[in-house]
């Protein structure tokens, strides 16, 4: 070795300039794709035709890479990197998703810096535009899951607005059509006025906010007595259709039947018992306004009542308000409260913490509002998805969220999935112009990747997968969605494992928010520590299903530890004899008592990793490592080598040490791998597709 490149094998780790190099090292050897796979060695665990198969969640075109990504990603690539290592002939299969809602209020908002409208455009040009943005910004987060060490098929790269997987979405629809199970009905939907469309149970959020609950006293027909009501949406009373009450609630037993004046519209309205009153809250008698309540819809239906539209899509208080017209949901609530001060039908006030619907992507308030959509009937799909879960058939790692499952599907409502906006999919059906709901077309992501409807050679060989892994914030929109439509189209399940993550918490416990300031961004930590040292650090807090509470600390740590790697490294290359290569196996002369004792321990260590990962214990696997690595490796055995360099001794620290990369390169890729290319082994391949260490090679 010339002094030159001594040098530069020598010189200290800096992640910065090397993390690229090495992931285009990996992207040009092909490795990434599963039919490129070199063959394993013997004593794999696979043998390239059994099957280990992730598909990423495919993030928005609108979005760039926050802390839960990181660590999903990160979760992921350890599956990946151990299985592709075991032998098996591993896919991790990436995309991106077209993000009806999200997409197009980013593009309208680039529209207002030119003031201009979407309208101004129409559609035709709009969805250009939104075309053209997306091949511009749209595949910001795929560079930065490259910076992450993700080791993705990027041959596969899927897109849920490209050609064939449109051509997918058709498909399903149309199925479900001719089934009967789609249907259009007019039905109470959250609506978002800024974005102008309905949205789905699940995509609303929901912030606290402090209000008044207002008890209203509502005159009964024919005597002097009222009943009094409980609302925070005083407003909405100029649409009531009754008063409810639950039917064994003695204190309204005798009333129902009988009728009260609507105050300010003046109209006759009658008392209705129903069980979907709960007796304890407020006065126990609710006011029923069929238009802007889900639950007051269905008890409409049940008692035969009318429906006033007194809310219109653009929030906006409509004619049949009479006393409101023309203003917004807030004005309209100040003035009703003033006519109801004036004729005293107030009884009082109370502040109360109340959960206010939002919409999940501009924050708008949500207005539950009568309108026409789309309906896919959900009875028979559900069943489907709960029989493969009760039958074991799917099973949940994180077994707490089985439940969860569960209590869903127990409730699940037929389920929404037009949507008025431009960008998406159409509806393919004469005249109509709503868009799909973009998770119509997500869940259809395990096998529409792979190129159904046609009957490709990806999808025989890749479906079904073999682990869905997650946060728990899209367990119902996706997963769940993603079951049932496996079951459905290709009649089997689309995965059989899935494991729910924890989400990634400030210190504080506090939700990371952007909005307000709180948010960590893991590119910049990348910039400062290093991708290693990032997954490091989010991967070294991951147990059971805690939640993470993340601090920069944690990264740090990573960096001290992938520098402690590679100064081991720099130690074992000048012991070693210069141009020689080095068979990896235990020589068995001259072996001490802390040779044996160290070969006892990794053959142990091997075995819990394998049993840590096959049961995503993986912060415990990373400890075990760690630990391993600084306490016994770094402290102990390679001090000791000092002591007694000789042929055999630096023969079984390489062997220790070159095992240790493989073992800690699914969680920290690059360090591990640029310094495996430079050690002096025979028949060495990338680290990326060595062999998985066995405990065989200690016995």
């Amino acid at each position: 070795m010339n002094e030159e490149n001594k040098n530069q094998d020598y010189k200290p780790y800096n992640p910065i300039e090397t993390e690229p190099e090495i992931y285009k090292l990996w992207e040009n050897s092909g490795y990434f794709n599963p039919d490129k796979l070199p063959s394993p060695q013997a004593g794999q665990a696979g043998k390239r035709e059994e099957k280990f198969v992730i598909m990423l969640p495919p993030p928005n075109i609108t979005g760039s890479l926050h802390m839960g990504h990181a660590l999903e990603h990160s979760l992921s690539d350890v599956l990946i990197r151990w299985k592709r290592m075991q032998g098996y002939k591993s896919l991790w299969l990436p995309g991106t998703d077209h993000a009806g809602i999200a997409t197009q209020y980013v593009v309208e908002k680039e529209l207002k810096k030119e003031s201009l409208t979407k309208n101004d455009l129409g559609r035709e040009a709009f969805l250009k535009r939104v075309w053209q943005w997306k091949e511009k910004y749209g595949n910001t987060i795929i560079e930065q899951m490259k910076k992450l060490g993700n080791s993705l098929d990027w041959s596969r790269l899927r897109f849920t607005m490209d050609e064939q997987y449109s051509r997918a979405v058709k498909e399903a629809f149309n199925h479900y059509h001719k089934k009967g199970w789609v249907y259009q009905a007019p039905r109470v939907v959250n609506w978002c006025p800024r974005c102008a469309t309905s949205l789905s149970d699940l995509e609303i959020e929901y912030k606290q906010e402090q209000t008044e609950l207002i008890y209203i006293r509502y005159p009964l027909v024919g005597n002097s007595g009222y009943i009094t009501i409980a609302t925070v949406r005083v407003e909405t009373m100029l649409g009531d259709a009754a008063v409810a009450v639950h039917p064994q609630d003695k204190r309204y037993q005798k009333l129902i039947g009988k009728k009260v004046i609507l105050p300010i519209q003046e109209r006759e309205i009658p008392i209705v018992g129903d069980e979907a009153i709960d007796p304890n809250f407020g006065s126990g008698a609710v006011k029923v306004t069929p238009s802007h309540d889900k639950v007051d819809f269905e008890i409409a239906q049940r008692h035969n009542l009318p429906q006033y539209n007194i809310i219109d899509e653009r929030g906006k208080m409509t004619k049949e308000s009479k006393v409101c017209e023309g203003l917004n949901v807030l004005e309209c609530r100040k003035k009703v409260v003033e006519i109801l001060q004036q004729k005293g039908l107030i009884e009082k006030k109370e502040s109360i913490e109340h959960n206010l619907a939002i919409c999940y992507r501009c924050a708008t308030t949500i207005e539950p509002i009568i309108s026409k959509q789309w309906f896919l009937k959900m009875k028979e799909l559900a069943e489907k998805a709960k029989e493969a879960v009760k039958k074991g058939k799917i099973h949940f790692a994180t077994k707490r969220f089985e439940k969860t499952y569960f209590n869903w599907l127990d409730n699940i409502h037929d389920w929404t999935i037009s949507r008025q906006l431009w960008w998406g999919h159409k509806i393919p059906l004469e005249g109509v112009t709503d868009v799909l709901d973009t998770w119509f077309s997500s869940a259809l992501w395990p096998f529409a990747t792979l190129g159904w409807p046609d009957k490709t050679k990806d999808l025989k060989e890749y479906y079904q997968t073999t682990v869905m892994t997650s946060d728990r914030g899209i367990l119902h929109l996706w997963i769940t969605r993603m079951i049932f439509s496996g079951l459905e189209f290709m009649n089997e399940i689309p995965f059989k494992t899935i494991y729910i993550h924890p989400t990634v918490l400030l210190k504080t416990g506090e939700r990371m928010s952007k909005s307000k300031g709180t948010g960590i961004d893991p590119i910049d930590l990348i910039e400062r520590y290093g991708a290693d040292a990032t997954r490091f650090g989010l991967l070294w807090l991951v147990f059971g299903g805690q939640d993470i509470r993340f601090g920069e600390e944690s990264a740090q740590a990573g960096k001290k530890f992938a520098n402690k790697i590679w100064n081991a490294g720099r130690f074992i290359l000048m012991q070693l004899e210069k141009g020689k290569k080095y068979e990896l196996k235990w020589p068995k002369q001259e072996e001490t008592q802390l040779d044996k004792d160290i070969k006892k321990e990794f053959a142990s260590l091997i075995e819990k990793t394998d049993k840590n990962l096959a049961s995503f214990e993986f912060g415990d696997a990373l400890h075990n490592l760690y630990d391993f690595f600084w306490k016994r490796f770094a402290d102990v055995y390679l001090e000791d080598i000092k002591n007694r360099k000789n042929e055999y001794s630096l023969q079984r620290i390489l062997m220790i040490y070159a095992t240790l990369l493989k073992l800690l390169h699914p969680f920290i890729p690059f360090v591990t791998e640029t310094i495996y290319t430079k050690l002096p082994i025979e028949n060495k391949s990338l680290l990326l597709v060595e062999n998985w260490p066995t405990t065989e090679e200690f016995k």
